[in-house]
């Protein structure tokens, strides 16, 4: 079996926010957790192997992504695809360049791309600067970030303190003009140096007429949008039997460990609309309290009448002040335990169809639930499509699940996500 198109995405969130653009375009698709440990069995056109690599130290990063391009390889990847956050957020140190740089290298190439814009969801590179909505990226709520803040809205500046390669554009007007414009910058830029190019798109149309310039590039490296335009490289046109999943049944249940803005109206959205909502205290965790064990408790009676939400989101004020008190790395990984411990209790309890928001909460609560496997079905918001696991652990049910990126979806996603399903 020969896949079309492997892909590396450094967070969980981030891996079905492109395997969704991917299954819009007609693409069946499966996602990993993980790098798989044998050949995959069934038959897709695309694989999305979600790491937990965007803030780990880049010699870690590097090393999980090549292992996850090696195992693309042996499954016959014709193309490979490097997923990003559309905010393009990292450490400072990395890791978006050093795992290019690294994945060039093994793959034997020369030039590639790089590009976080998706217009769906209000990502647009102009100039090569990253604006969120009508802000530069660093005026977007970015720059308060807990663990990767972003203070540099210049994509091509940004890149280039992250690798020894030279960085170049390809700016809107050349992408406007299309395929052979498009192409023509590439060699142009090839023939000056130039090994990474920033691309501008402000809108789905600049996507789609990037798309063929790059059919054959043996490595891609992007957000999702770029996705929209590389399905039709491979001959494959939309369909909705790409997205097709089991029925949902079951109780429900959000987690929410995500202090994006965007995740913060969604909390309080939620709130008000009468359902149930715990909040923990990460100060709490210090003290040795099973703040686990208290939600379960709390959310047993609750679960029959009704979705539940466990939330850390919480402002950037408070979140600052938990981090000066306990670290960053510290506080970051005891709220990621104890949501995961309460993401498995749930499921314990019943749950059957859960929205996990935060990349780093999602990675955290699909570990703990054991799932390796992930069939992408239909969208919620753009980036964010409801996934199913029928692992043996989850056996016989199932469990549908959304990962949610911290920044994306309408203020009322939490209730609109069920409403999908029912």
């Amino acid at each position: 079996m020969k896949i079309s198109l492997g892909c590396i995405a450094d967070d969980f969130t981030g891996a079905t926010d492109l395997a969704n653009n991917l299954v819009r375009a007609g693409m069946r698709v499966v996602q990993t957790i993980g790098v798989p440990s044998g050949p995959l069995g069934a038959e897709v056109d695309a694989v999305v192997v979600a790491l937990k690599s965007r803030t780990v130290p880049p010699a870690q990063a590097v090393a999980e992504s090549l292992a996850a391009l090696a195992w693309l390889q042996a499954q016959g990847a014709q193309q490979i695809y490097f997923k990003y956050c559309s905010t393009f957020d990292s450490t400072a140190q990395g890791n978006i360049g050093p795992v290019t740089e690294a994945l060039m290298d093994a793959l034997q190439t020369g030039f590639t791309i790089a590009t976080p814009a998706f217009p769906d969801n209000q990502r647009t590179v102009f100039k090569g600067h990253l604006f969120v909505g009508d802000v530069l990226l660093n005026e977007s709520g970015m720059q308060n970030h807990p663990l990767t803040p972003m203070q540099d809205p210049n994509l091509v500046r940004v890149l280039q303190s992250q690798t020894k390669r030279r960085v170049g554009l390809i700016d809107h007007r050349v992408v406007a003009r299309g395929e052979v414009a498009v192409s023509e910058r590439i060699a142009q830029l090839q023939a000056d140096g130039v090994a990474v190019a920033i691309v501008d798109a402000v809108s789905n149309e600049d996507l789609l007429r990037l798309g063929p310039a790059l059919k054959g590039m043996p490595l891609v490296t992007a957000g999702s949008g770029v996705a929209i335009g590389l399905p039709a490289n491979f001959g494959i046109k939309p369909s909705d039997q790409a997205s097709r999943l089991p029925a949902a049944s079951g109780l429900r249940a959000v987690v929410s460990g995500s202090c994006s803005l965007a995740t913060n109206r969604q909390v309080q959205d939620f709130i008000s609309r009468g359902h149930p909502a715990m909040a923990i205290d990460p100060l709490r965790m210090v003290s040795g309290d099973d703040v686990a064990a208290e939600v379960l408790a709390w959310a047993g009676p609750l679960l029959a009448r009704g979705p539940v939400l466990v939330y850390s989101t919480a402002d950037s004020g408070a979140v600052k002040a938990v981090q000066a008190r306990l670290g960053v790395d510290e506080a970051g990984a005891m709220v990621e335990h104890t949501l995961a411990a309460v993401a498995r209790g749930l499921f314990e309890l019943g749950v059957r169809q859960l929205v996990v928001a935060g990349g780093e909460t999602s990675g955290a609560c699909v570990q703990a639930l054991g799932i390796t496997q992930m069939q992408i079905g239909p969208q919620i918001d753009p980036g964010v499509p409801w996934c199913y696991s029928g692992s043996e652990r989850l056996a016989p049910e199932g469990l549908h699940l959304a990962l949610k990126s911290g920044n994306f979806g309408s203020d009322d996603f939490f209730t609109k996500a069920f409403t999908m399903l029912a």
